[in-house]
């Protein structure tokens, strides 16, 4: 085997190669929902692709992405960890969602590029995969308690062993949660009645509880009912979650409003979730994620990852799944009962990572292992989006 190394003249042709020359927010519309995509190409002609997660939020992360630019391009690819640093401390009010999701962005696609570059899939930059399939977990929601519990007939059946439901009594502007505690109690009570401890049941509370609301919903049912609780309040005061968790014996799913290593650390440190709903499109991409993921496994927290956008999104957190021995379910938006969302539309990403059954295949192409067809892509033009205000019975404001 030859141990010759470049000579300095074809050193300089690879780093001038290697500069950025390119990055261009993609905004469109894919299925049902918007999704911002990140085309960073380099100076010899590399494309990668990254994918940002602040939902309904697009066009104040692609003005970012934009301003970044501005400094990025010209600079070595290659040095991803540097550009996240740059582009994070580079201004006097650091951090922030927005700031996050747009270096997520970023970071994902120069991944993507450099694991081209050096014709390796990108879990073998994050130190080689440690599994070979990626388990999901899936989503079921119902108009009534009869089409979840079908529903959830039909996931059992495709080979799903881990469900998440959603609180019923959910109108399109009106939230009660006090009227609807029992009745998603109930709901839950069916499905365990149902499949017994064959599956594993957890619920996505989005937040939308307050700690006595949560701790009256636990005492609905019986014990072992639930194996998790995703998000059953807000996360901004993490004292909040210490009493909750103090209060019921439940485990938690926590984490995919964190944009940092920094508010992951409150929630590790203290025991305050049980799984990591990290997202690396908010978080910070693969260099921010993989430093949270170490840190749970400090802690023993298994990564349980938010991935509810499109293909570029999921290979990512499939690599980033591939890569780390703590790890359980990853969300998945593609089971046989969403196939209506569209997310990850064949025709606007011919190559994608593949899913059979309840499982992801981690890739083993060069990058990411996903294609988009651009001109496609750009005739799907994105549609105004603006969350639902929700407000109570009494007309005030709630959770979204």
């Amino acid at each position: 085997m030859s141990t010759t190394q470049p000579q300095g003249s074809d050193q300089g042709r690879l780093a001038r190669g290697a500069k950025i020359a390119q990055i261009t927010p993609v905004h469109a519309r894919v299925g049902t929902r918007n999704q911002l995509l990140v085309k960073v190409v380099t100076e010899d002609g590399l494309i990668g692709w990254g994918e940002s997660g602040l939902s309904a939020r697009e066009h104040s992360v692609a003005a970012t992405i934009a301003h970044f630019a501005e400094f990025l391009i010209g600079q070595d690819s290659r040095q991803i960890g540097r550009i996240w640093q740059e582009s994070y401390r580079s201004q006097y009010f650091e951090g922030g969602r927005v700031f996050t999701a747009a270096i997520s962005a970023i970071d994902i696609a120069l991944h993507d590029i450099l694991g081209k570059r050096l014709g390796v899939p990108v879990y073998q930059l994050l130190g080689g995969k440690q599994r070979d399939v990626i388990p999901t977990f899936a989503s079921c929601m119902g108009s009534s308690a009869d089409e979840l519990l079908e529903k959830a007939r039909i996931l059992v059946d495709a080979g799903w062993t881990c469900i998440r439901t959603y609180p019923s009594s959910f109108g399109p502007e009106v939230f009660d949660p006090r009227a609807s505690l029992q009745q998603t109690a109930d709901e839950l009570i069916a499905i365990r009645k149902e499949f017994g401890r064959a599956i594993t049941l957890g619920i996505d509370l989005h937040h939308r509880l307050t700690v006595p609301e949560t701790v009256n919903f636990c005492s609905m049912m019986p014990r072992g009912t639930l194996d998790f609780i995703e998000e059953p309040i807000r996360a901004e005061t993490p004292e909040a979650y210490a009493v909750l968790r103090g209060m019921i014996d439940i485990p938690f799913a926590v984490g995919e409003e964190f944009s940092s290593k920094w508010e992951a650390a409150r929630f590790l440190e203290s025991g305050m979730t049980q799984y990591m709903r990290l997202d690396i499109c908010n978080i910070g991409g693969f260099t921010e994620a993989m430093k949270v993921a170490g840190w749970c496994e400090r802690h023993y927290v298994d990564l349980m990852p938010h991935n509810p956008l499109g293909p570029v999104c999921t290979a990512a957190t499939v690599h980033m799944s591939a890569a780390v021995p703590n790890y359980s379910w990853l969300e998945t938006r593609q089971s046989v009962v969403e196939q209506d969302l569209g997310f990850h539309d064949p025709e606007l990403f011919p190559v994608q990572v593949d899913m059979q059954g309840p499982v992801y295949i981690v890739p083993d192409t060069p990058g990411l292992g996903v294609e988009v067809n651009e001109e496609l892509i750009a005739q799907q033009t994105p549609e105004h989006v603006e969350p639902p205000h929700l407000r109570r019975p009494d007309g005030s404001v709630t959770n979204w």
